[in-house]
């Protein structure tokens, strides 16, 4: 059950004018009721004579303020006096400091970052200003744990550099208005709220995403709020009002639901999001694959059924190799020995069940089931978001005969991809029992296993073209469900080679979770040639490859 929300008041610039402050909160409650904290942005002490006395009233414990209030450190230098310890401490019974920056959960799990002051021009920095290495400090923690997904509330003094960009503009004049390294702390920390001062106007921008759309995971949304200064003339806003339950004790959908006006991150420039990545060592196709020779392998031997001599004498050309009349390119060429490209000597061919012009299906050595097979190009290519136009079509005509396949036998479809310490494109093609898994059943196995280990399967729509998502180069693994749906991860480091085999063999699957390594699957040549025999049998109504 979600718990209760905390009522939770902000505020910006007070300078001084404490009295004025604590008389409008105490109305709002009066009239609607006990909030649990204050949060006051912007310069809280004030210069004059008359704000000093104010203050002393509340630090002498004369008066006592009328809810739980955190304030920001010093954003000027007459203001320093005031905070006896830059790292932050009580000043007055319910009035805390929290400091130069930092973090602060209350007993709810509300997670609070903040960085009080301006940003320094120069070092060492005046005590009433913050510098990068504040920023680092703040961040660095958080974003180490690979299961930050952002924070509550951040406070800051200035206002984030460009955050009106894509969204509705404030009253101020912005050429000089905000800082790029409170910028580049929000696209970061990714708060929900954010609240700022120090402008002297009230601006409350349109709220922003923290994903991209259909290139990451939905997260939750942002919302920037700058406000004006206590009881100023113009009657701009300066205390904002909100409920919120802690992100930590959410509903994950409800977190991430979006509103109708969300707008793209005023953080993120285009070139950012589309910078192409260097692919890492493994990944540039100087080395032959790192695992161990076949994983999966093929043979139409001299036992060929009559359909497959047929189709032999139709395409083959030059001994085994196979000819490809409609390609206007030919596909890049391994640098070493490759286990999956057609032509080449390493290919066990006695696995191949069916031949088209540029894609080929084989059995799966050491398969999970008997009839896991694999598609493949002919040609030496990478992975999907690699091949060529006419190669994708084909491989899209051998999905759908697989699709229709195992529909006719009562089976659903699972596919993957690990493009990661591969050399040549391997679709892993497993049937699971529409009696033993629902499509919803697999999904979950495959979300489940994968937060387990510390990585977050992006879902992504039936239709989406993977090259829209990952360019040429970048590590990924894919899963494609019977309806098309896609789970999409993309690899940093260390991903679990056999991580496919590991869900699909699991208890809440297949339960054969002795079959997960293929290398502990081994069968003899005349078992995987009767095996293939077999398959070429179950598979030759639906082998669109022999009327072509």
């Amino acid at each position: 059950m979600e718990e209760k929300p905390l009522r939770v008041l902000a505020c910006g610039d007070v300078e001084g004018r404490i009295n004025a402050l604590f008389n409008r909160v105490n109305a709002i409650q009066k009239k609607s009721g006990q909030f649990d904290l204050l949060l006051c942005v912007g310069e809280f002490f004030g210069n004059s004579p008359e704000a000093e006395a104010e203050w002393e009233a509340y630090k002498s414990g004369a008066k006592k303020a009328p809810i739980h209030t955190y304030i920001l450190g010093a954003a000027s230098q007459e203001t320093v006096k005031y905070f006896p310890n830059s790292d932050g401490c009580e000043l007055a019974e319910n009035i805390t400091s929290l400091g130069r920056r930092g973090i602060f959960t209350g007993a709810s799990g509300l997670q609070i970052a903040y960085v009080s002051g301006r940003e320094a021009q120069h070092e060492p920095a005046p005590s009433h200003c913050f510098t990068s290495k504040d920023i680092t400090a703040l961040a660095a923690p958080l974003l180490s744990n690979s299961k930050f997904r952002g924070v509550d509330v951040l406070l800051t003094s200035q206002w984030p550099r460009g955050v009106w960009q894509y969204g509705n503009s404030p009253e101020t004049d912005t050429k000089f208005c905000g800082v790029s390294s409170i910028a580049d702390l929000a696209d970061k920390l990714k708060p929900r709220y954010h609240f700022a001062g120090l402008e002297a106007v009230h601006y409350e921008r349109l709220p922003y995403r923290n994903h991209v759309v259909l290139q990451e995971n939905a997260q939750h949304v942002s919302r920037f709020i700058a406000l004006a200064t206590v009881n100023n003339p113009a009657k701009k806003k300066y205390l904002y009002a909100f409920n919120i339950v802690p992100m930590k004790s959410m509903d994950p959908a409800e977190l991430v639901k979006q509103p109708q006006d969300v707008t793209e991150n005023p953080y993120r420039k285009p070139m950012k999001d589309g910078k192409k990545e260097k692919p890492p060592p493994s990944m540039t196709g100087a080395e032959v694959c790192e695992e161990p020779a076949p994983q999966f392998f093929f043979d139409l031997g001299q036992n060929k059924p009559q359909h497959q001599q047929r189709q032999g004498r139709k395409r083959q050309t030059d001994g085994d190799r196979p000819n490809y009349p409609k390609q206007p390119r030919r596909p890049p060429q391994p640098t070493g020995p490759c286990w999956f490209c057609l032509a080449s000597p390493e290919v066990e061919k006695h696995l191949v069940i069916s031949i088209g012009t540029h894609c080929y299906m084989a059995l799966a050595k050491g398969s999970l089931t008997p009839d896991h097979v694999l598609l493949l190009p002919i040609g030496h290519y990478q992975s999907v978001v690699d091949l060529a136009s006419e190669v994708v079509e084909e491989m899209e005509k051998y999905k759908s005969a697989i699709k229709k396949f195992c529909k006719s036998r009562g089976q659903r479809c699972i596919m993957f991809e690990r493009n990661y310490r591969s050399q040549h494109l391997q679709l892993q093609v497993v049937p699971v029992s529409m009696e033993k898994c629902s499509t919803e059943d697999i999904k979950e196995a495959f979300m489940t296993q994968a937060e387990e280990q510390q990585m977050e399967l992006m879902e992504i729509p039936a239709h989406t073209d993977l090259k829209q998502i990952a360019p040429p180069g970048t590590p990924y693994f894919y899963v494609e469900l019977d309806t098309g749906e896609k789970l999409f991860y993309r690899i940093k480091k260390n991903f679990p080679l056999q991580f496919g085999r590991e869900v699909l063999a699991s208890e809440a699957l297949l339960n054969i979770p002795m079959r997960a390594d293929w290398r502990e699957c081994k069968c003899t040549k005349e078992e995987e040639e009767d095996q293939a025999k077999q398959m070429r049998s179950d598979f030759e109504p639906f082998d669109f490859a022999l009327d072509d």
